[in-house]
This record gives C-alpha cells, structure tokens and sequence, in this order.
C-alpha cells in the first residue's frame, strides 16, 4: 500500500478552494439571474421564462450540494493530516479516500450543473431562432 504523507492531503487544498471559489461565482451568477427573471415574471409570465427559473431552480440544488462536497473534501483531508501528525495510520487510507470520494462527488454535480447550465441557454436560443433562421 503507498505511504500518504502529510503533503498528500495538502496537494487537495489548492484546488478545493479555487473550486469553491469557481462554485460560488456560479451561485453568484445565478442568483442574480433568478432575481432579473423574477422581476420580468411579474410583467410576462411566458413559459420560457417558466422553464428558465425552473432549471435556475435545480441548479442552485447543485451548487449548494457542490459546494457541501467541496467543503467535506476539505474537512476530511484536513482529518487525514490530523491522523497521520497522530501516527494512526490504519486509519489514514480510508479517511482520505473518503476525502477524494468527495470531491469526485462534488465534480460530478458540477458536470451536472454544467449541463443544466447548456440547456438553459439553448432554451434562451430557441425563443429566437425562428429570427435567426429568416
């Protein structure tokens, strides 16, 4: 079995923060937009609208839920420093694989919000692309 020194779990840190920070950008931008929806609903309530704030909907799920993995990931590979200063290295594998089993977890709802992201978007162009094909 490899040896996990106290730099394995650290090489995690830099990216679950620029991680977080790109999720929370993303929450950002949403927000904002579920805002700019919200007002427009009140003078027209059109169904693409309606499709608009649902996927919005979904998508801030996905993001909350990325962003809980991510900060697990944190925690947990900050827990696996902590065991292995501590010499319990029985215990050191599995708490950093638990470690890397979320973050996988958050990347996988990333890919899934990226995608719902997409189909917003070809929700917006298919409003106007019977202008575009003219």
């Amino acid at each position: 079995m490899t040896e996990v020194t106290l730099n394995t779990p650290a090489l995690l840190f830099p990216t679950i923060s620029l991680l977080l920070l790109a999720y929370t950008n993303r929450y950002i931008a949403i927000s904002n937009r579920i805002r700019a929806l919200h007002t427009l609903y009140k003078t027209d309530q059109s169904t693409i609208l309606i499709a608009q704030i649902n996927i919005l909907k979904k998508r801030i799920f996905l993001i909350r839920n990325m962003q809980l993995f991510g900060i697990a990931t944190m925690f947990i590979a900050a827990f696996s420093m902590f065991l292995i200063y501590y010499n319990l290295e029985e215990w050191v594998h599995a708490v950093f694989g638990m470690s890397l089993i979320s973050m996988l977890i958050s990347l996988t709802l990333c890919a899934v919000e990226v995608y719902l992201s997409n189909k917003a978007l070809l929700i917006q162009i298919k409003d106007v692309e019977h202008l575009i094909d003219e």
